[in-house]
């Protein structure tokens, strides 16, 4: 074991543009959310493994002889990725008493960590270690929790394990990782992700590794280099949804009207391509109020698309509207129908102004943050580096 003790933190995902008419082979852009997961890996001497995980009042610990039961009889080598090994899987499965109707947080969390750990450590000692892990984004809002935690625990095994470097000098207080070292994270983070999740775009963990920008087209995800970083509203309607059913329901609307709604489409993906193409120069020449004019413009069209599609709400219309009635823009992110939506801050939008449209909001019985699109990816951390409030949830203390 290379690293004994090592703080990572990886970030949320918001979509831009492009929900849904991605499914149908349209440009989509995801974003960070400065809204992030921490995750404390501590070595130890117990000869136990244990996760901790505040946020859903989960503290866990197995014998090491009894996980490694479970190990697998080979393992990849560690700096590289294979398949999603079924039998293992299974064999985990059952170990924490995954059934198909039983895909609770807690549940579906414990398995990601297992299955990541027994990968990397399987065909050797099993290290002891602790791993805590505590996040700012809430579960199953479309925020890309699931993925900023598997993100997490990709690059803090691998470098327990000697994959990966730990970046960070004794001077620093934040660090990367290298490009070829943050692909091996993403690989390992998709592999949570699947099964987490069965069958992911792969753009969540994706967004959670990289940071700042990505364009997906086609199953084709393309990290942009430089984009502003724009502050934000983030609100949780709280309004629960199934994004199965509202992808299904866009489908059936498209069969039905073909000549009505692939010029949506079109029209959507012209949008996110304009977004980019606002958002490149924004950061190649001074920002300007038109660009922001641009920016807001199409948020409000492309909320009117998403209508259209059938997948907006009435919560997210009282959102629009409350916004706006603060001379904001807000649109929905992610499936729709309910769920979370974004609203677009000017620099020069008057502090009063943001408090009072959150306290708008939590009026609505709403949840909101003022938060940031477009920070870094996954990083390593001081301890000093780290906000004393997220120290004392992991332990650290």
């Amino acid at each position: 074991m290379f690293v004994e003790e090592i703080v990572v933190s990886a970030p949320g995902k918001a979509i831009l543009h492009g929900e849904h008419a991605v499914v149908h082979g349209k440009v989509a852009l995801a974003v960070s959310l400065n809204l992030r997961t921490y995750l404390w890996l501590k070595s130890n001497s117990t000869g136990k493994v244990c996760i901790n995980l505040p946020n859903i009042n989960t503290f866990l610990c197995w014998d090491l002889s009894e996980l490694k039961q479970l190990a697998p009889h080979c393992c990849a080598k560690r700096e590289e990725i294979k398949l999603l090994d079924a039998e293992l899987v299974a064999r985990l499965r059952d170990f924490v008493g995954v059934t198909n109707g039983n895909t609770d947080t807690r549940s579906m969390a414990t398995l990601a960590f297992l299955y990541i750990y027994l990968s990397l450590f399987g065909s050797g000692d099993l290290p002891s270690l602790t791993v805590s892990v505590w996040s700012e984004l809430p579960t199953g809002a479309g925020l890309g929790s699931s993925a900023a935690f598997s993100v997490c625990l990709a690059a803090a095994l691998l470098a327990t394990s000697g994959a990966i470097p730990a970046p960070l000098r004794d001077w620093d207080k934040t660090s990367r990782w290298c490009q070829e070292d943050m692909e091996l994270i993403n690989s390992w983070a998709f592999q949570g992700e699947m099964i987490i999740h069965g069958n992911p775009s792969g753009v969540d963990n994706a967004v959670g590794t990289w940071g700042g920008m990505l364009r997906f087209l086609s199953g084709k995800i393309i990290p942009l280099s430089r984009v502003p970083l724009l502050r934000i509203l983030l609100t949780n309607t709280k309004v629960p949804r199934s994004t199965k059913v509202l992808v299904a329901g866009v489908k059936d609307k498209i069969n039905k009207f073909p000549s009505i709604m692939n010029p949506v489409l079109d029209s959507v993906d012209a949008i996110s391509c304009t977004c980019e193409k606002t958002l490149s120069e924004m950061t190649s020449q001074p920002i300007t109020g038109e660009h922001y004019n641009v920016l807001e413009e199409l948020i409000d069209i492309n909320q009117h698309q998403l209508d259209v599609m059938g997948v907006g709400h009435p919560a997210l219309d009282v959102l629009c509207r409350t916004t706006l009635a603060r001379g904001l823009h807000s649109k929905l992110t992610g499936a729709g129908g309910g769920g979370c939506g974004i609203t677009l801050l000017r620099p020069e939008t008057d502090s009063v102004i943001v408090q009072n449209t959150i306290q708008d909001l939590k009026d609505c019985g709403f949840d909101c943050w003022e938060t940031s699109i477009g920070g870094p990816g996954v990083q390593q951390h001081s301890a000093l580096s780290v906000k004393d409030e997220v120290l004392e949830l992991l332990g650290c203390y």
